[in-house]
């Protein structure tokens, strides 16, 4: 068996101290390993994948430089979400954040759908998706209503499923805290989906369809050009049915909605920038 393909299955931890000893191949294969986990914490927190995209690149940038600094103090994951998080809380606010959602914001959507229930319509080869574009795009929009340091604590808690000691690791606080923060932003969540949603609670009427019509008119979602409901993902292993769904309270059910968001793969762009930045040997590599 080769170098590379025991790297393949080797633990994160091996492969770093291999790297750290300049393997350019094994560092590919670290790179490999987080970069849709990283891809996926940025589109989360920032809504537009371009910003996604170049927040990824900078975060991944950051772990390779800083690679000798790694320790093994922690699992490398853990190091790694530490330095992604502190990138996307400290950054400059992303376009979507600018927009300034808000939860006030997103009712007067839904009541501004409501007042023109029926007066759009869709190509029928067209409306499946841009209803599922428009799904995503919800949650998309609920998380960028929570504060950043909420945003992120239920992005890792609640998507990622980091357990609190762990959080507690990525964020910088005591796991109390990171509880307090994770539940803060389900509360706020679970609020309003209970209030709107007809998924989570069958009371309400369903407002996807007319709400994607309506977000093409006002050129919210463009057709042409979909970010979410054509992006390359991988389906989650614990995705549920329809049918699961409706056996649920409407607390596991909003929190099933957030939870089951597809897990978003880095796009090939990325990939192959970070392919080339490794070979060019242009600047210092892991912090040595």
């Amino acid at each position: 068996m080769s170098k590379l393909s025991n790297a393949v299955t080797a633990p994160l931890e091996e492969l770093v101290e291999q790297a750290k000893g300049g393997d350019k191949d094994v560092l590919e294969e670290i790179i490999r390993r987080i970069q849709d986990k990283i891809y996926g914490l940025a589109i989360r927190m920032l809504y537009i994948p371009a910003d996604a995209e170049d927040a990824a690149q900078e975060i991944l940038v950051k772990v390779i430089t800083h690679l000798g600094t790694f320790k093994g103090e922690s699992r490398f994951e853990t190091w790694v979400y530490s330095i992604a998080s502190n990138h996307l809380l400290t950054t400059r606010k992303g376009r979507a954040e600018r927009w300034q959602m808000t939860f006030d914001k997103c009712v007067h959507m839904i009541e501004e759908e409501t007042l023109g229930r029926g007066k759009d319509s869709f190509i029928a080869a067209e409306q499946n998706l841009i209803v599922e574009e428009t799904k995503l795009a919800c949650v998309h929009y609920l998380l960028l209503c929570l504060k950043r340091e909420v945003r992120l604590a239920v992005i890792l808690g609640e998507i990622f499923g980091v357990k609190s000691t762990e959080g507690a690791k990525i964020l910088g606080l005591t796991p109390a805290a990171y509880r307090q923060r994770l539940s803060r932003g389900k509360k706020e969540l679970t609020a309003f989906l209970v209030r709107k949603c007809g998924l989570v609670n069958p009371g309400n009427p369903c407002h996807c369809e007319t709400l994607a019509a309506l977000h093409v008119k006002k050129r919210h979602i463009d057709p042409e050009n979909l970010l979410f409901a054509t992006h390359p993902c991988r389906a989650r292993r614990d995705s549920h049915g329809k049918d699961l769904l409706k056996e649920l309270d409407q607390m596991a059910r909003a929190a099933m909605l957030i939870r089951n968001h597809p897990d978003y793969a880095a796009p090939g762009v990325l990939v192959a920038s970070m392919k080339g930045l490794i070979d060019s040997g242009r600047f210092q590599l892991l912090g040595r």
